[in-house]
């Protein structure tokens, strides 16, 4: 008898919303227009959630070319009023909502606590955290029509390691991390998933608009275990993942996509230790 096939990853009749779905250089590849692409490759339709309309329209061109299903929405996700409004709008025009990828993010206020503008600090700190339960708080409820749901947050290894110049951003990210495991244990048992997608320092657009020197660049991918740069697609196909029905028994889990970054740094003198054992002995190390 045959084996019967089963085709990964089908999002077949999911519908799919993408926070931050554009991408400020226009046919380049953000973590947000990956993961909306990649979503809309295995059949899921998209709502592309962008303040910026023409990032997501650029973004919906793409998802044209390839034959996928999308819907531009212009949002200010630190406004409730203007996500409820525009998640009715995907449930009117979609029929329901499956996945919710929360991108959204910034830089933000520099400085350390002594030196921050607390203006700053209060917008950035609503664009980078308050966004993501705002639209958790107005997509759960058709994800509880449904019987099942998947959120994923984006958060970053800064949330994990600290030691950024910023006191901003590695809060804010630190706090997602927390939201998601929050999150996950409150809405478990409504078979509602919510997971956390860390990035390392890939390279994108918002990085390369920021001012990333060729020599900065190269020192980033020396920080890695792999001595690799990674980008935005890496960083999506692990959103897909853990949006899936492959990864139905997964939530709560914190996973950093960063080349090794926070698994620790490469032993280089330990390796020269290993290959002189392997001399003197004979025998490789593995097996010693």
């Amino acid at each position: 008898m045959p084996l019967k096939r089963h085709t990964a990853f089908d999002l077949t009749g999911d519908v799919a919303i993408v926070s931050g779905a554009g991408s400020r250089l226009k046919g380049e590849i953000g973590n947000g227009r990956a993961c909306a692409i990649l979503l809309a490759r295995q059949g899921a339709k998209i709502a592309l959630f962008d303040l910026n309309e023409q990032w997501a329209r650029d973004t919906k061109q793409m998802i044209d070319a390839e034959g996928g299903v999308s819907e531009v929405f212009q949002v200010d996700v630190t406004d409730e009023g203007s996500v409820k409004k525009a998640v009715e709008r995907v449930v009117e025009r979609f029929g329901r909502i499956d996945i919710l990828v929360n991108i959204v993010g910034v830089g933000g206020a520099m400085g350390d606590a002594t030196a921050v503008d607390m203006t700053a600090w209060d917008r950035d700190l609503r664009i980078n955290l308050t966004s993501m339960v705002l639209t958790a708080r107005h997509t759960i409820p058709h994800m509880r029509k449904n019987g099942r749901g998947s959120i994923v947050n984006m958060s970053s290894v800064s949330g994990l390691l600290g030691g950024n110049p910023s006191l901003l951003y590695p809060t804010t990210k630190g706090a997602i991390i927390q939201m998601t495991r929050a999150m996950a244990a409150q809405h478990g048992q409504e078979n509602i998933r919510i997971n956390c997608v860390a990035p390392g320092m890939v390279f994108t657009p918002m990085v390369r608009g920021r001012g990333m020197t060729e020599e900065m660049r190269q020192a980033r991918i020396g920080q890695n275990l792999m001595k690799r740069e990674g980008d935005a697609w890496d960083v999506g196909y692990a959103v897909l993942f853990l949006c899936s029905r492959e990864a139905k028994w997964i939530t709560g889990v914190i996973m950093p996509v960063d080349g090794g970054t926070t698994a620790g740094k490469a032993d280089r003198p330990a390796l020269k230790q290993d290959s002189l054992a392997e001399q003197n002995t004979g025998v490789p190390n593995s097996r010693l």
